[in-house]
């Protein structure tokens, strides 16, 4: 099957571009955006997964103590960047993006443009096995931008004042997604625990990233300061965190980077299923049957913290360095025994 983009010289194997990973069902290539300041965060994801024939996208924010979320699924047909209501538009590769959502029937409406400030930092390969089988294998690319343009939820129109902080995420290969694959039980200990933090600071900012044993020992990390509009310097990185009690929620970190000592303070929280990320309905990479567009809207203060939707998070940080204050997030997702928290059962609270 070949597609429009065959004619540019972009192939890595001798298969068209229509045909990636080998054929695993669970290759997938996927965007991500966050925008946020201390009292408003949005996210906008749109994955395609061309083995299983399917793209979708969604569409979150969070004001106050309410998530709005739309949700859209249908066929994959070539390598569209829009889907349903949203759409996402490659207005200059590696620099400027341009979010589109008009989805009134479900309260929300949005014409963004991202703009990079920092360069593109990439982690190293993640790849993690399932017994013989193969359960991951990303690559990720983070870089720091701002934001302009304005959003409509059913509370009002929201127009973002200038230079709103805000997070580009590229990433693929192959990750769970979609209906479970047949074959035998999974051999994998249930235990994960991830962490990503971008960082703004008014000099540029630094990206940090970690998945971690059980122990809390590394099993891919990588750190990076990121000048603005410089090049990303690699250097070491670690966290320590506290959970607020009862829950796998952040309470209080501290990220050290290089010679720097940074105290992460929560100040907002993001429930990563409002981007279809271990949604009980709308999980990446599920097909639905023809298109669909649905939305959600969750009371963040009445949600149980140990459901397993609820688990995986994004909080909006005060990032304190000494004099230096800056702004970011720091996402979370521990399943299973993480001892330098003191979780020890599969989803228990701090």
């Amino acid at each position: 099957m070949l597609l429009a983009e065959d004619d540019y010289p972009l192939h890595q194997t001798v298969l068209p571009l229509a045909h990636v990973m080998d054929g695993h069902p669970n290759a997938y290539d996927r965007f991500w955006f966050n925008g946020y300041d201390e009292e408003f965060y949005f996210a906008f994801a749109l994955g395609l997964y061309p083995n299983r024939g399917v793209i979708d996208a969604a569409f979150s924010v969070v004001q106050g103590n309410r998530q709005f979320s739309v949700f859209a699924s249908d066929a994959l047909h070539g390598r569209a960047t829009a889907v349903g209501p949203l759409r996402l538009e490659i207005v200059e590769p590696m620099r400027v993006n341009r979010v589109v959502v008009d989805a009134p029937a479900q309260g929300l409406r949005c014409d963004l443009t991202y703009t990079r400030k920092t360069a593109i930092s990439e982690e190293p390969r993640q790849t993690m096995h399932d017994g013989p089988r193969l359960f991951m294998d990303v690559t990720r690319a983070t870089q720091l931008g701002t934001w302009s343009g304005w959003i409509e939820t059913p509370n009002g129109r929201h127009d973002l004042p200038e230079n709103f902080r805000g997070t580009k995420d590229r990433s693929w290969g192959v990750r769970p997604i979609g209906e479970p694959l047949p074959g035998v039980e999974s051999h994998r200990a249930p235990q994960l625990a991830f962490f990503w933090a971008p960082l703004h600071f008014g000099d540029g900012g630094l990206h940090f990233m970690t998945f971690d044993d059980a122990l809390g020992h590394p099993l891919s990390r990588s750190a990076a300061l990121l000048p603005r509009d410089g090049s990303a310097l690699t250097t070491h990185g670690a966290l320590t965190i506290e959970m607020q009690r009862g829950t796998r929620w952040l309470h209080r970190a501290v990220l050290t980077m290089g010679e720097r000592a940074i105290t992460l303070s929560p100040l907002l929280r993001f429930q990563m299923r409002g981007a279809g990320y271990s949604h009980p309905q709308f999980a990446h990479g599920r097909w639905h049957g023809g298109p669909v567009v649905s939305d959600e809207q969750l009371n963040l203060e009445t949600l149980d913290p140990l459901e397993y939707a609820n688990i995986h998070v994004q909080h909006v940080v005060r990032a304190t360095c000494g004099d230096e204050v800056g702004l970011g997030v720091l996402e979370q997702l521990v399943i299973g025994p993480y001892g330098p928290a003191g979780l020890h059962g599969l989803f228990d609270g701090a």
